[in-house]
């Protein structure tokens, strides 16, 4: 039996030594959360065994759990670098699956036709505004900047504010405004699925997004020309990987006294 309660901190150990590395490789991801293993111990018993007698068989991986505590903002310039100060996510769908994933990586840029996009392509979503700039709607949308205005002057730059209204300035001077980016919250973050590329997708653990505008309810505010770095720390990573390199060396030995204890019964019986 020890064998097979070694061989579960083995495994166990294997699992917390690659969430480290991953924690680690991504250092430096912009908007990306690190995880944690959280471990749970298995008992051989029932409800009719002696407490007296009961013992531990081993421990298993009870969950995955990841931390979406803020990370330190890092200051770019670009207008179109956002960074929440506060909770929420940005949402963006693919233009190709049509599928919304949510993320805290607000680098985005303009494409050839007016649409605020990641790198990949996966459009911003924004909601819907009047022309004072108050939200019609809690739907969101693509965020798209005419290319001309209704003058028929050319588009210049745009803006953010950190209300997270989007405005777009034109070569006639005037300026009008697109929409407010459209944040997303959930009742359960920890359940949300990791797609890759600091982004992620809502699932029935996580709940349902619900959108707001950011600054209102426990939205937090945008910041405009910066970007949310990784929130893992480097030093608390190390000491972590540390702790789980002797806690996989410990059930080793372990493994290995098992090994000559059975090793000398044998001898003893031949």
């Amino acid at each position: 039996m020890s064998f097979y309660t070694s061989l579960n901190g083995l495994k166990n150990a294997q699992t917390e030594l690659s969430v480290i590395a991953n924690n680690l490789a991504n250092a430096e991801s912009t908007g990306f959360k690190k995880s944690r293993v959280n471990f749970a111990d298995i008992v051989s018993g029932s409800a009719s065994t002696n407490p007296r007698l009961v013992k531990g068989i081993g421990s298993a991986v009870q969950s995955i759990d990841q931390d979406f505590s803020l990370g330190a903002v890092q200051q770019t310039g670009s207008a179109l670098d956002l960074a929440i100060n506060g909770e929420g996510f940005f949402a963006k769908v693919s233009p190709v699956s049509g599928k919304t994933f949510y993320t805290r990586n607000g680098n985005f840029t303009m494409d050839g036709s007016g649409f605020i996009a990641d790198s990949i392509g996966n459009r911003l979503q924004v909601l819907p505004v009047n022309a004072l700039g108050v939200v019609t709607s809690t739907t969101p949308i693509d965020a798209q900047v005419p290319l001309t205005n209704g003058a028929g002057s050319e588009f210049l730059n745009a803006t953010i504010k950190q209300d997270g209204s989007i405005y777009a300035a034109y070569a006639d001077g005037s300026t009008q405004i697109i929409g407010k980016v459209a944040l997303a919250s959930f009742v359960a973050p920890s359940g949300l699925l990791q797609t890759g590329g600091q982004s992620w997708q809502a699932t029935g653990i996580s709940g349902a997004a619900t959108y707001g505008e950011p600054g209102a309810s426990r939205f937090g505010t945008l910041l405009s020309g910066n970007l949310e770095q990784s929130n893992v720390d480097i030093a608390e990573e190390m000491v972590g990987l540390i702790t789980a390199q002797r806690y996989f060396q410990a059930n080793a030995k372990a493994i290995d006294t098992a090994t000559q204890l059975s090793q000398t019964i044998i001898n003893l019986r031949s």
